[in-house]
């Protein structure tokens, strides 16, 4: 059986589990997703201190939702995972009064991108790259931002990132088109200046 299917087949159970509010399963779902969760919450906020205590936050509020049977209106698990982590990372900023300044300069908070599937220490080229595109993510749009971590980092396919920021796939697809080309103008910019 491809990988597609057995990964829907084990959310469409897991879904069927949470229904009946087996918390074994919500154990399970908890291990299986948190990381992915966290690192998410940790691009937009940029802080782990907070990402820790927001993602706890989603957990918290997603197992709510269960307990108050509001599952029905879930197309998968994982869209609605990341549909409550965006919506407490707005909450989040709407309660700080704003956007955070994100500083490139600022050492103790520096945004780490980590690629698990490629070997960059091989080749230079592939570093570089990698460095200037950890240095420019920040300054995209935040709009531009989101896709491009849910779609390349957190590997989200589009349906998925339709569920949770609630565009068509189509828009969806030109925006991580747009966001990719605001990325590659940045960093070529950033190649132009050395």
């Amino acid at each position: 059986m491809p990988s597609g299917l057995v990964k829907k087949f084990k959310e469409k159970k897991a879904l069927e589990q949470l229904k009946n509010r087996d918390r074994e399963a919500f154990i399970k779902v908890y291990d299986e997703n948190v990381n992915d969760i966290h690192r998410f919450i940790y691009f937009k906020v940029g802080n782990h201190e907070e990402a820790n205590d927001l993602t706890s936050m989603v957990f918290l509020k997603t197992w709510n939702y269960i307990q108050n049977d509001k599952l029905e209106s879930s197309k998968t698990l994982r869209a609605l995972l990341y549909k409550i982590a965006r919506n407490i990372v707005i909450d989040h900023y709407r309660e700080k009064g704003g956007k955070k300044a994100v500083s490139l300069d600022d050492e103790d908070n520096r945004i780490e991108i980590v690629d698990e599937k490629q070997d960059l220490s091989g080749d230079l080229e592939d570093k570089v790259n990698m460095e200037l595109i950890q240095e420019k993510l920040p300054l995209l749009k935040e709009e531009y931002r989101e896709v491009v971590i849910m779609r390349f980092i957190n590997d989200l396919s589009l349906e998925e990132i339709s569920d949770i920021n609630g565009k068509s796939r189509g828009n969806n697809r030109v925006l991580i088109h747009r966001a990719l080309n605001a990325l590659k103008k940045l960093v070529e910019e950033a190649r132009n200046e050395v």
